[in-house]
Formats: structure tokens, sequence, C-alpha cells
């Protein structure tokens, strides 16, 4: 901070403001580059300046960096928690009565949960960048520029991606 003045917290308004200056950009593009835009990091970033503000008596100034990065990434991997179950519950079929044979539902659910699990167990940067090309439509540049990769990269787990999942899944096309 730029005061030559040592707050003992940034319950001031001035050494508050000073952070929100100095570190709110910073934050927000690495949660941009981290997680990319549709996971709305504006506004994990101004979550994260208001749980700064509620427990300003208990952050040092030194600490309030360290302590909204780590409040805010940790709000990310819960909203992208709470995303990953509400599309897992969307991919069970509905509860209804069907003419379907008791075996092809049977294999169904088998093929879901083998699909669900193979995708669990890809790595982050496939997983993400698989989930933004086949579930919400985005192209592989769209996809590269919203993480900070070359399309070649993008292309590359993907690829690597759909290679895991077919042996695991035991599909022949996606």
């Amino acid at each position: 901070m730029s005061q030559g003045v040592k707050e003992k917290n940034v319950c001031k308004e001035r050494v508050f403001n000073d952070l929100f200056r100095t570190c709110s950009k910073d934050l927000h593009d690495f949660l941009y580059y981290k997680y990319g835009e549709n996971n709305n990091p504006q506004d994990i970033v101004q979550i994260a300046f208001e749980k700064l503000w509620k427990n300003c008596k208990n952050v040092l100034p030194e600490k309030a960096k360290s302590f909204l990065y780590t409040v805010a990434n940790n709000q990310m991997l819960n909203a992208i928690s709470r995303r990953k179950t509400v599309l897992n519950y969307s991919l069970q079929k509905p509860k209804d009565y069907t003419a379907e044979s008791p075996e092809f539902l049977l294999e169904e659910k088998e093929y879901h949960d083998r699909l669900k699990k193979a995708i669990e167990e890809l790595s982050d940067e496939q997983r993400v960048t698989f989930m933004l090309n086949r579930v919400e439509g985005k192209k592989h540049q769209e996809i590269a520029d919203m993480l900070g990769i070359s399309r070649k990269a993008v292309e590359k787990r993907i690829y690597t991606a759909l290679k895991i999942l077919q042996q695991k899944v035991e599909i022949n096309k996606f």
C-alpha cells in the first residue's frame, strides 16, 4: 500500500479503497484466466471484497491480498461444484413410464454412469475444455481466448479427452 502509516486492519475506508483499487483487476484477471468468463469472475471479485469488509477487523492489510485470493478461489470452486451437481442431475432421465425394456434402461443407466465417471476422471484442463466445447457449444478459438492458451492446445485437450472417453466408456462416436 502507498500509505506510510501501518494499519492494524482493513476497516478504514481509505485502506479498503486502496486494496480495491490495487487488487480488484488482478483478482478478476486471475479468476478469468483460471476459470473463464462464463463463471462470472466479476461477481466473485465483489463477493471476495464483501467478505473482506465483513471480516475487516480480523485481516491485517499485509494479509488482505492473500485473503481475497483464497476467498475468491474457494467461492469459484463452490459455484462450479454447484453447477456440476446441476449438470449431473440434468443428465438423469426423468422418472416416467416408458415402453423401453428393463434391460435397455439398465444399459442406459450404466452408460451414463460410466460417462459421468470418465468425465470426472479427466484432468481439470481436459474436462473444462471438453465441457466448454461439447456442453456449452464454444468454438475452439473462443475456448483458447477464454483460457489464455493456443487454439492447438484446445484441440489437443479435446482430442485427448475424446480418446480417453472412448476407451473408458467403450463408444464409437461422441
